[in-house]
Formats: C-alpha cells, structure tokens, sequence
C-alpha cells in the first residue's frame, strides 16, 4: 500500500541554478546523496531528500503532451513565501482553491517544470494576496 509521494527527480543542464532556486524559495537544503556514477544532488525538506536533480549533458526534449503536469508541496508560511517570491521578481500565481480551506501558489523553476506549493488558507486571512502579485505571471 503507498503511503505517501516520496520524491521528485528532476533532469537539468543549470544544476547550480536549480540548487539555487529550489534553496531560495523553496527554502530546501543540499544534503546527503549515494554515491551514484553520475552527477546530482539531493534537496531536503527537514529530513527527507524531496527534490532528487541530476545533472546531464543535454536538456531533455520538451514535450507538449506532458501526463505529469506539475509536483506539489505542502508547507507552512505563506506571508514568507509570498515575500521571497515577489522580492525575486519570481513569476507565481496565487489560487484560492475552490470549496477547500487551500491556497495554491503556482512556480515554475529555472528548467520551467511547474510546482505549487499549497498553504492552509487561514494563512492567507487578513493578506492581500494580490499586493505580492508578480506581473509577469507564466500561464
């Protein structure tokens, strides 16, 4: 029986880029990894390695049929986040989920793959949601 989503593994050609980004405004930690015949790194959220990268020589074809459409985190924070991202200039998009007490904040990182990363929606009370707002939001 599966008992929880346990990591994402990403293909990238801007390692240090992605490190920097999923440490910046994911707040994830570089940490321990096997020692594996090629290079990557391990990204933390408290004690578990969430973000698995691996660094190849070519980007991997994108594809515009794409089944897994984006990953999700659960997390506490929002006012933080929110800040982070607008402070960086970082392209999001705030959803207040329908008939659910969940606020979604959709980002994309440096590779483009999407992620939202989802807040009790009690967070969200008494913030103007639209203030943190970044322009140039991607679709």
């Amino acid at each position: 029986m599966i008992e929880r989503l346990d990591h994402v593994n990403l293909q990238t050609v801007q390692m240090d880029a992605m490190i920097a980004w999923y440490t910046r405004y994911l707040q994830l930690k570089s940490g321990p990894r096997p020692p594996f015949p090629f290079p990557g790194a391990w990204l933390y959220a408290g004690d578990l390695p969430v973000v698995h990268l691996v660094e190849v020589a070519q980007a991997p074809p994108k594809a515009a049929d794409l089944a897994l459409e984006h990953a999700a985190f659960r997390a506490k924070g929002l006012p933080g986040f929110l800040g982070r991202l607008a402070a960086g200039q970082e392209p999001h998009r705030v959803v207040q989920v329908p008939n659910m007490p969940l606020v979604q904040v959709n980002v994309w990182d440096p590779d483009g793959n999407h992620l939202h990363v989802d807040f009790d929606a009690a967070e969200a009370e008494g913030l103007d949601l639209e203030a943190f707002t970044v322009s140039k939001i991607k679709a």
